[in-house]
């Protein structure tokens, strides 16, 4: 005869628990018990290592297109400058390694699907499993708004910036850009925009969880438009008002947009709960 194994003090009965209770795939995954802190900085690791792995995969496939997506990211600053002027290097190895920085932005950009795919993996086990059902979506608009960041802030911000920045030449002052420093630039503004336009999949996935609410988002807005404009001006290439504002504006569309988003797809919740 099995041996039926003796309650733990306050456990619940059979006939008390609830049938959810019994529901294990509505329960966080536990690979042979909880795991440790080792454990967790061996997995951020496989997924550092992977996620690493898909940038190289997209450097290479970069390469094979270097020399468009320079002319890409070149003429638009050329066609910026003073007529007759070019971007100059002093360096002998600079040009080289603004193809490379080209072809690693463009790798980033190419992997941003897998890198977060490896993102959700690792967040994945401590979710229940009607919560995994967000893995396509995340993986789908984070992208999206990513490679979307990235794309304002080559089409609309850098411009913006560069073109302040070169109003200052005069007879006595003449503008002649590196390009070391303005490929510098351009690539702060591309990777600042695409982490700030993840402010949406964020704020979704955490309404979805129930996390936060639009109410929430909403009540607080003066105090995120304070937060945003000191964030503006820590990321600013620039101490004028016009590179804060290029800076914090898209960031207050953005949260007013997360906030729609948070109100159309977040977990709806009983009057009692909202906060």
């Amino acid at each position: 005869m099995a041996l039926v194994p003796f309650p733990s003090k306050g456990a619940k009965s059979v006939s008390e628990r609830d049938p959810d209770d019994w529901d294990d795939d509505d329960a966080p995954e536990e690979s042979g018990g909880k795991m440790s802190f080792l454990d967790h900085l061996d997995e951020l690791r496989r997924r550092l290592m992977w996620a690493l792995g898909s940038v190289v995969l997209g450097f290479g496939i970069a390469c094979l297109f270097y020399q468009q997506l320079f002319n890409f990211v070149i003429d638009p600053m050329r066609a910026m400058l003073p007529a007759g002027q070019n971007l100059i290097y002093t360096e002998p190895t600079e040009a080289l390694m603004l193809y490379v920085k080209i072809a690693v932005i463009a790798g980033i950009l190419i992997a941003s699907p897998g890198v977060m795919a490896q993102v959700w993996l690792f967040v994945a086990p401590g979710l229940y499993s009607h919560e995994k059902k967000l893995a396509i979506p995340f993986i789908a608009l984070s992208s999206l708004f990513f490679i979307g960041g990235a794309a304002f802030a080559h089409y609309v911000v850098f411009p913006i910036t560069f073109t302040f920045f070169a109003s200052f030449s005069s007879d006595i002052i003449t503008f002649m850009p590196r390009i070391e420093p303005a490929f510098a630039l351009y690539m702060k503004l591309v990777l600042i925009f695409g982490l700030v336009f993840q402010m949406p999949t964020i704020v979704l996935l955490l309404a979805r969880l129930g996390i936060i609410t639009a109410g929430f988002l909403w009540r607080n807005f003066k105090y995120a438009v304070l937060i945003i404009f000191i964030i503006g001006a820590a990321l600013s290439p620039g101490t004028d008002p016009v590179g804060q504002i290029v800076m914090a504006g898209p960031m207050v569309l953005l949260y007013l947009l997360s906030i729609g988003f948070a109100w159309a797809f977040g977990k709806k919740r009983q009057p009692a709960d909202e906060d």
